[in-house]
């Protein structure tokens, strides 16, 4: 038997490739599926099953390619609805895949089709749960992605807690437990770092699991402090219902190579968003007037995702030379299919075309420093978590994820500071503003961190009455 677990850091999402005697289950695979396809070619196995915990809100799976090129069958839990072919699984059905068998468990709660899947071995032993956003190792998965008008979040916590307490905690404490995320998933607030673990580990330091807890308290922690899910979420949830283009054929027609001047015609036709994914401190040198810059060294899909807020808005890329491919699939997997191409040569062909270039002011923290006695206006791009454990003093807190609600914010006629944790958040923020006019934006390089080295007076937050 062979359990892997194939992890996408840039989604903090767990897939699982799983094997015995020659045939194969995956469960919850990313949308670009020729990794599985080979896995199980190497091995001459036949991939049977292709398990859905949920209907994911946070990418495009890879289900119903999977199951177009390998024939596999596509199984879902108990009330999920598609509208292409697939399995519907009741509580407690029992899937043979090769020596051991799956069984799905249904668990709603996250959203009311969620399944959690029990491997059991050759000799009947309960070996691991799938949980996908049921449980993670620290957390449980945020009730508010799929309410309906007859349930409410907290409709959808209670269900959740009979779900962990019902199907989940009975289980033996040895039983490995694969989730679906792990931190920097926007579907549950406190993930840990690991993606494995066991239960048994869960019931002692998860807090939604306490022995103790009763239905109110569960439902009052797991709703507190919930920020909006990104625009996408929904959108995705459709798509993963309802089907999608083939990523081979969103590689096919994104991925086009448009010289200087027709990048700038079709720039200058259409209503299509320029994104950068160079490294930030490339693209604060210099940049294509009015684009925006989202790095692919960072968590780019989510934040594509998170700003760009429909997934149909036409995009033209600038990267690096030969990642258009590795660009065009990362979009693809929130579900941003609508490139019409990329720019031949990158930045440096524009740059040496003699086209008008702009670029970012960035200051080390140290220029910060003299500034901030002389009233300098300064933005906390950080997420309200970060912002409430520590900031500069009288500083307000402006979320990237919400930065369209603190426009109004934003002086135009004077200069003014953003900064990050890091430097990757504050220059997406300032690109985006510097679009839409705010030319007097300062990136702080080096954000938070570097703060923190000098002699800026900062605080600890009691509110975050700016935030959303």
């Amino acid at each position: 038997m062979v359990i892997e677990q194939i992890y996408t850091g840039c989604l903090a999402q767990g897939a699982y490739y799983i094997e015995s005697n020659g045939e194969v289950a995956i469960i919850d695979p990313l949308r670009e599926v020729q990794d599985y396809i080979e896995r199980a070619e190497k091995n001459k196995a036949k991939i049977r099953y292709i398990f859905e915990t949920h209907f994911h809100a946070d990418f495009v799976s890879g289900h119903l390619t999977l199951s177009k090129k390998t024939g596999g069958i596509i199984v879902f839990g108990p009330n999920a609805k598609t509208k292409f072919d697939s399995h519907t699984a009741f509580d407690g059905e029992v899937f043979k895949v090769g020596d051991i068998t799956i069984t799905a468990i249904h668990t709603p709660g996250h959203t009311m089709e969620s399944t959690t899947y029990l491997l059991k071995d050759k000799n009947g032993k309960d070996i691991a749960i799938f949980t996908g956003d049921t449980l993670f190792l620290g957390d449980v998965g945020r009730p508010d992605l799929a309410q309906k008008s007859n349930m409410s979040q907290e409709d959808l916590a209670a269900t959740l807690f009979d779900s962990l307490r019902t199907k989940i905690m009975p289980l033996a404490d040895d039983i490995t437990v694969y989730p679906a995320h792990g931190a920097g998933s926007a579907c549950g607030k406190n993930l840990s770092k690991e993606t494995v673990g066991t239960l048994g580990d869960q019931k002692q330091h998860n807090y939604a699991l306490r022995q103790d807890m009763t239905k109110e308290e569960f439902i009052k922690e797991v709703t507190d402090g919930l920020l909006p899910p990104p625009a996408y979420f929904p959108l995705n949830v459709a798509l993963n219902k309802e089907g999608y283009k083939s990523i081979d054929e969103v590689i096919k027609t994104g991925a086009k190579a448009l010289s200087v001047n027709n990048f700038e015609l079709v720039a200058n036709e259409t209503d299509a968003v320029i994104i950068d994914v160079r490294h930030q401190f490339e693209f604060v040198k210099g940049f294509i007037p009015q684009s925006i810059f989202i790095g692919l060294g960072g968590t780019f899909a989510p934040w594509v995702g998170s700003l760009i807020k429909d997934i149909h808005q036409p995009i033209l890329l600038v990267v690096p030379d030969n990642m258009e491919k590795e660009t065009i699939t990362r979009l693809s997997r929130v579900g941003f299919d609508n490139v019409l191409g990329y720019l031949s040569g990158g930045f440096e062909a524009w740059k040496t075309s003699g086209k008008e270039i702009d670029t970012l002011p960035s200051v080390p923290a140290n220029v910060l420093e003299q500034q901030i006695d002389k009233d300098a206006f300064v933005f906390d791009v950080r997420r309200p978590g970060e912002y409430e454990a520590e900031h500069i003093e009288n500083v307000p807190s402006t979320p990237l994820d919400f930065l369209n609600d603190h426009i109004s914010e934003f002086p135009t006629n004077k200069d003014f500071y953003v900064h990050c944790a890091g430097g990757y958040r504050s220059v997406i923020a300032a690109s985006i503003l510097k679009a839409r006019g705010y030319s007097k934006v300062i990136d702080v390089a080096g954000g938070y961190g570097a703060i923190k080295k000098t002699n800026i007076k900062r605080t600890q937050a009691t509110a975050c009455s700016n935030s959303k």
